[in-house]
């Protein structure tokens, strides 16, 4: 079968949001070089509305993004081309790195995180997820029972557990997560995580934590808020990222976090995280 590849001009801050925005459109390969993203779909499964579509997406980026060009080519392992790019990193006081690809370095005193992304989101490599990752250690104490929705790979529930947590649940919508989450946990040899499938309604009835996690996105975080913080317990912790500068003041508007009091709000790139205390 043929694949349609489109080579799409980008920062690369934003690749990992717009692959997962691909991934629900069918595409299954993706490149990313520097401002530039090369994603691939089958022949059969890409249109011109799929195209229009994604011109929409990118226009929520601003700047210069848009498709370049747009071409047939034949097949080729797109995972192994994928896999290519995710390397190893230190984030703070954590090691991240996937099975396929160590440095076989000492690492010293970081703690390691084992993670196998099914896809981008998750891998530490987008700057949400190293705010949250360095933001962690000051935020987890021990034992504290951690609710991270939106859990991807479970990256952030893992390393809650290393850091001396006593417990996670982790919920996602997307299928892939359920399964690569569980996987990771598998890797990382870690107990008392549990990763479901759903939204909020997953959460356990009256069910409240120390430390509650997001990075998802503005909207999605919106939406949850009201939802997540009936599960924050009194002098809890709400971790939120996925955010651009921007979004700050209208996050602190909302109405769900106007009993919380915002503790400070951590910068890297034009990415944001927010924390709350109850």
């Amino acid at each position: 079968m043929d694949y349609v590849e489109l080579r799409i001009s980008l920062k690369d801050d934003f690749h990992e949001l717009l692959i997962a925005e691909l991934v629900d459109m069918d595409f299954e390969g993706f490149e990313q070089l520097d401002d530039l993203l090369v994603a691939t779909i089958p022949t059969n499964r890409f249109d011109d509305s799929k195209r229009e579509e994604i011109e929409q997406k990118l226009m929520f980026f601003g700047g210069e993004s848009s498709i370049l060009t747009e071409k047939v080519i034949t097949p080729k392992n797109w995972n192994e081309e994928w896999e290519r790019t995710i390397q190893p990193q230190t984030i703070g006081k954590f090691f991240v790195h996937p099975t396929w690809s160590s440095s076989g370095a000492d690492i010293g005193d970081k703690i390691e995180l084992m993670i196998d992304p099914k896809m981008a989101f998750g891998t530490g490599y987008h700057a949400t997820t190293r705010l949250m990752l360095e933001w962690l250690p000051e935020v987890i104490k021990e034992n504290d029972e951690v609710l991270d929705a939106g859990t991807g790979t479970g990256i952030l529930a893992i390393a809650a557990l290393k850091l001396g947590a006593g417990s996670a649940f982790g919920f996602d919508v997307d299928e892939w997560s359920e399964t690569n989450a569980k996987e990771n946990i598998l890797l990382n040899e870690v107990d008392g995580l549990e990763v479901k499938l759903g939204s909020t309604e997953v959460i356990p009835d009256a069910k409240k934590y120390d430390v509650i996690l997001a990075n998802i996105n503005r909207n999605a975080l919106i939406e949850l808020l009201p939802e997540l913080t009936l599960h924050l317990k009194e002098g809890g912790k709400l971790l939120l990222s996925g955010l651009l500068e921007e979004d700050e003041e209208v996050m602190l508007k909302q109405p769900a976090v106007k009993k919380l009091t915002h503790v400070n709000t951590r910068q890297l790139k034009e990415w944001i995280s927010i924390l709350f205390e109850g």
